[in-house]
């Protein structure tokens, strides 16, 4: 099945690890540090701490991580931390060791880069449907990774590591914007997932996810989701294209994929059946989105649940 995971980072040869445990390689760029740490052997209450914000991704092995005095959670690949300044990072490695080593990175980012890079958002789009202004909320820390998150994530280490040109740091303060604003926009969904029921009576986003929730199984068009919010077709799309990373229609899309995903699981019910239940009336555009979206076709990934 498709996994938001990222590839392609190196591993240190066993003569230059200076450490078993989070031995870590560094690239230094302009306005950021990106740190590869990768541990060959269990260990316990291992301690980090950075003195900027840092947005760490898991890409290999498990870690058992605690961070804000909460309690301590799994940390597995296909998911991101974001971790404030000078907050003390908590970790255990119950299953490393040399044929399962652990790897994560942990790329830390200046104060200044993530104020310029929110302080043009705000200017540039006031008109924030979600929250006032643009901005990490760190309430919402452990993140799954988006495609687009793991794309622009995958894009920075290439620079990082491989980068040689001149230009390098401008191309990697580029990829920072891009990736800050992917973060907002992975956790806008997360946080409209959670509360959107509390939100609708008065937040118009928060309206429109409701809505489409509500109704997934009907035909929703764009019109009348631009009417739930009291906004042009032109406006509305926008906006929720910039908040949300997609537009309206990807947004039901995926909705209506979740849904049959959910029914197949279940097991009890024939393919066609889960493609009207979750909204779908064409079995081929069905069966193509589903593999798009999963890496796999409907039946396969029914047949893996039994």
């Amino acid at each position: 099945m498709q996994q938001n995971f990222i590839a392609g980072v190196p591993w240190r040869n066993e003569k230059d690890l200076r450490s078993l445990v989070e031995n870590r390689t560094t690239y230094t760029l302009d306005a950021c540090e990106l740190n590869i740490f990768e541990t060959h052997q269990e260990a316990k209450d291992v301690n980090l701490v950075f003195g900027d914000l840092v947005l760490t991704t898991m890409l290999k092995g498990k870690k058992v991580m605690q961070l804000f005095d909460k309690p301590a959670f799994d940390y597995l690949p296909g998911e991101s931390v974001i971790v404030p300044p000078n907050e003390m990072m908590k970790i255990d490695f119950p299953e490393a060791n040399w044929e399962n080593p652990t790897q994560c990175i942990a790329l830390s980012i200046s104060k200044e880069m993530i104020e310029n890079t929110f302080n043009l958002l705000n200017e540039r789009f006031p008109d924030k449907m979600l929250t006032e202004d643009w901005g990490l909320d760190l309430s919402c820390f452990h993140l799954i990774n988006t495609q687009d998150l793991s794309e622009i994530i995958n894009r920075f280490i290439k620079i990082g590591v491989k980068e040689r040109s001149k230009d390098k740091d401008v191309i990697a303060s580029l990829a920072l914007k891009e990736l800050l604003i992917r973060l907002t926009q992975t956790q806008a969904r997360e946080m409209l997932e959670k509360t959107y029921k509390q939100l609708s009576s008065n937040n118009r986003l928060a309206h429109v996810i409701d809505f489409i929730k509500s109704n997934i199984r009907e035909n929703i068009n764009l019109d009348q989701l631009s009417e739930k919010a009291c906004m042009s077709k032109a406006h509305f799309s926008r906006i929720f294209k910039i908040e949300l990373g997609m537009t309206p229609m990807e947004y039901v899309l995926k909705e209506r994929l979740k849904m049959a995903k959910q029914y197949l699981k279940i097991g009890a019910f024939q393919i066609q059946e889960v493609c009207f239940m979750a909204g779908f009336n064409n079995i081929t555009y069905f069966i193509r989105a589903f593999k798009n979206e999963f890496g796999l076709t409907p039946k396969v990934y029914q047949g893996m649940g039994k």
